[in-house]
């Protein structure tokens, strides 16, 4: 069995890579035709940020459809076949479980929708100074989101167990509920703060969920372990057309929602507390724009030249791939750190 569900993950990831591969390029043409540019922030708003990415205003963006969008087709099409054709095979392929990959598909469809929306916004320059929604509405919208998954783990499950690694399980009770909102959205926000260079959120994000998927097959979650694969597979896809110079970006429809998902994916695997060091990079990011606002509110000057964090190492003259590829590498090294310290857990 453990030979069969190992065959199932790879070839899930391979099939969606090789999905997300194929539909890519048609759909860049699309979003190009339908004028789905992104639109940078105003000069007087952002003046570092607008100096160092000018050239890039009008590349098309909501390129987070394709992972997503691959992620969802696959899995209702697998289990469309599961269900209508005789076999084995499709029975296996499919991932769809209403006990492991309900929860985190809903959340991903959820917030992609909600980012969609900001994402065209933004294009149509709807909203304040034309930048979308606004961030207590954007807030609101994925806190409301996390509070269904709350509500489903504590109340539907009945589940308030935290596990502290190397301690043991810990009954929280209702504490589980904001906690719950607290992993989801400020996994959301902060993979949504990465989102600035091309390859960065999707690079990062693939080590996270690939940490994610090892420790989910670990626990005998194969159904999350695939979609996990899957998401990867689909990053992957997503990354040959998003690397330097990117030919489309992530955009709030991808971030957002594979944010969401990730701490929908950390909270299902009951490792929440690893969360901030397999996805240290977003941790740091976060950090940086709360470090930045803060100096500016209490001293009234700037620790950093931009935030986050990237913004600023470009504006001291790293360049972007140096950038790109150096926090590649600290996410990755993180990512395995995380999966060593889940696995020592699970066998000691």
């Amino acid at each position: 069995m453990m030979i069969i569900a190992i065959i199932k993950i790879f070839v899930l990831s391979a099939l969606s890579f090789v999905v997300a591969m194929s539909v890519a390029p048609f759909f860049i043409r699309l979003l190009g035709y339908f004028r789905l540019g992104k639109q940078l922030r105003p000069a007087v708003e952002a003046p570092v940020f607008s100096a160092l990415h000018a050239a890039k205003a009008g590349t098309p963006t909501m390129g987070g459809v394709l992972v997503w969008g691959t992620a969802v087709g696959l899995s209702a099409v697998l289990a469309f076949l599961a269900a209508f054709v005789d076999g084995p095979v499709f029975q296996t392929l499919s991932f769809l479980s209403r006990k492991e990959t309900y929860l985190p598909l809903a959340a991903l469809v959820a917030a992609a929708l909600v980012g969609a929306a900001d994402d065209l916004f933004n294009i149509r320059r709807i909203g304040p100074s034309g930048g979308g929604l606004r961030m207590r509405h954007r807030l609101i919208l994925y806190t409301l989101i996390a509070a269904l998954g709350a509500a489903w783990f504590y109340f539907k499950l009945e589940w308030d167990i935290l596990r502290v690694p190397f301690f043991g399980d810990v009954s929280i009770g209702f504490w589980y509920v904001p906690l719950f909102l607290l992993v989801i959205t400020a996994t959301a926000f902060s993979v949504n703060e990465i989102d600035g260079l091309d390859g960065l959120a999707g690079g990062t994000l693939l080590a996270a969920f690939a940490a994610y998927g090892a420790i989910a097959f670990v626990q005998g979650k194969v159904d999350l372990a695939a979609f996990c694969g899957v998401i990867v597979g689909a990053l992957l896809a997503f990354l040959w057309y998003n690397i330097n110079p990117a030919q489309f970006f992530m955009g709030d429809t991808g971030a957002m929602s594979l944010g969401v998902t990730l701490g929908v994916v950390a909270m299902l695997t009951n490792s929440a507390l690893l969360l901030p060091l397999i996805g240290v990079m977003f941790v740091l990011e976060s950090l940086s724009v709360l470090v930045q606002l803060a100096s500016r509110k209490l001293f009234g000057r700037k620790v950093f030249r931009s935030a986050p964090l990237h913004h600023h190492l470009e504006a001291i003259g790293w360049t972007e791939p140096q950038i790109v590829m150096r926090f590649w590498v600290i996410a990755s090294v993180a990512a395995v750190i995380g999966l060593v310290l889940a696995l020592l857990d699970i066998v000691r």
